[in-house]
């Protein structure tokens, strides 16, 4: 979905993992999240293990949805101590206000 200034959406993502977690089950939860939040929800991230940006894989947007649907499956692991998924923002300018779908 793109609005009417032709923004395309995404989210960003912070990620706390638990102190004691070992590098193999970080890896196994990254291996997990791209195949089971990201890939079955249509979406691609791009950042590093703690924080990034989500966007749809192909040219468009991602909707409440699919950033409700990411939001809810890292909220149910255990490897995090705490997720935080911001609101829809503008993925090519995020300073920039989202303008309402027309």
């Amino acid at each position: 979905m793109l609005n009417s200034q032709n923004q395309e959406l995404g989210f960003e993502l912070n990620l706390d993992f638990k102190e004691d977690l070992a590098d193999e089950a970080i890896d196994a939860f990254l291996d997990a999240f791209l195949k089971e939040a990201m890939e079955a929800n249509g979406l691609g991230y791009v950042g590093g293990d703690d924080f990034g940006l989500v966007c749809l894989q192909k040219r468009g947007s991602v909707s409440e949805a699919q950033r409700a649907a990411v939001e809810a499956w890292l909220k149910g692991r255990s490897e995090l101590t705490e997720a935080t998924v911001s609101p829809l923002i503008d993925v090519w300018y995020p300073e920039k206000p989202i303008n309402p779908v027309a």
